[in-house]
């Protein structure tokens, strides 16, 4: 068996979520093979030979895979799917916009977001937002797979894997990048922070959310929100935890006004510490807090603030 890993990156360096789910392919078993599919993506391509488990990278480098597009990294794709047992991609924007369009052409069913490999033909995922573990069963000759990230420990560095370059399909010509609009920010991106400070609906305002940014600033902390929050207005919606949002897993989450509906606690409940603040001792966001404090949040906050000196 042979997996093959399609590397989030851009062309400078890899994206985290490539770590995890290089964790995932080496527990399918087998060799481990990394392709890069990019334009002058040397610099992600040497940082994918250093992961621990890996034996070799395949670079594709060519104008059209500069940005990433779906259509040809999933053609790049399937020119080399005859050679594995399992095609695997993070369940992020990118992994999910390409591993749809491999499953299909190879007519296989895609096992989407999974959480634990039980074998190298079994796999748990979560459905029902989280409240249930699906253990599935592929008896395709090719497994194509996307990961949730926040299931699988990062792999680590100190890999020495051997680079090959290979060579790249032609530009399918079926969509062109026009242009990409970054949120910027001096805090840490939200998926891949240590520690998170999320409000919810109980902020009352997005001016209120100022409330929180001494806090985040003492912890070196993201900010986060509840859909409630995003769709009052409150934060952009790149803030979002939740089921239709991002999904995080730091160690150490803090929900301060968040009530903890379903959708929410979904996309933050395999954080390693959660604190809740709430005024509602019977707010479910308790059901899922390690510590939890049952107080006006204007007053609990700012003293938190103090306490962290």
């Amino acid at each position: 068996m042979v997996a093959l890993v399609i590397a989030e990156h851009d062309n400078a360096s890899l994206k985290g979520s490539t770590h995890h789910t290089v964790t995932a392919a080496v527990e399918c078993g087998g060799e481990v093979h990394i392709l890069v599919a990019g334009s002058n993506c040397g610099g992600a391509a040497a940082q994918a030979a250093a992961i621990a488990g890996v034996t070799k990278v395949l670079v594709a480098d060519a104008p059209h895979h500069a940005d990433g597009l779906a259509e040809n990294v999933a053609e790049q794709v399937l020119g080399l799917a005859a050679s594995y047992s399992h095609i695997l991609a993070p369940a992020t924007a990118y992994g999910k916009n390409i591993l749809p369009r491999v499953a299909a052409k190879l007519d296989v069913a895609q096992i989407s977001e999974i959480t634990k490999v039980d074998s190298p033909d079994t796999f748990e995922r979560p459905i029902y937002a989280g409240n249930a573990i699906a253990t599935v069963q592929s008896s395709d000759k090719i497994k194509v797979i996307t990961v949730r990230t926040t299931g699988f420990d990062a792999a680590a560095e100190g890999g020495s894997a051997a680079t090959e370059a290979i060579g790249a399909v032609a530009d399918s010509g079926k969509s062109r990048f026009v242009g990409r609009e970054l949120a910027k920010s001096d805090r840490p991106e939200l998926t891949a922070a240590k520690i998170i400070v999320s409000g919810g609906r109980g902020m009352g305002s997005g001016d209120n959310f100022k409330l929180l940014e001494p806090l985040a600033d003492k912890l070196g902390a993201a900010m986060g929100a509840s859909r409630a929050a995003v769709d009052a207005g409150f934060v952009p919606n790149d803030w979002q935890v939740g089921q239709t949002g991002k999904i995080v897993a730091p160690s150490l989450y803090i929900a301060v006004g968040i009530s903890g509906a379903i959708q929410h606690l979904a996309g933050m409940k395999d954080s390693k510490t959660i604190v809740a603040i709430n005024k509602d001792p019977e707010a479910p966001i308790f059901s899922v807090a390690d510590y939890g404090i049952v107080g006006d949040l204007f007053e609990v906050v700012p003293d938190l603030v103090k306490q962290l000196g």
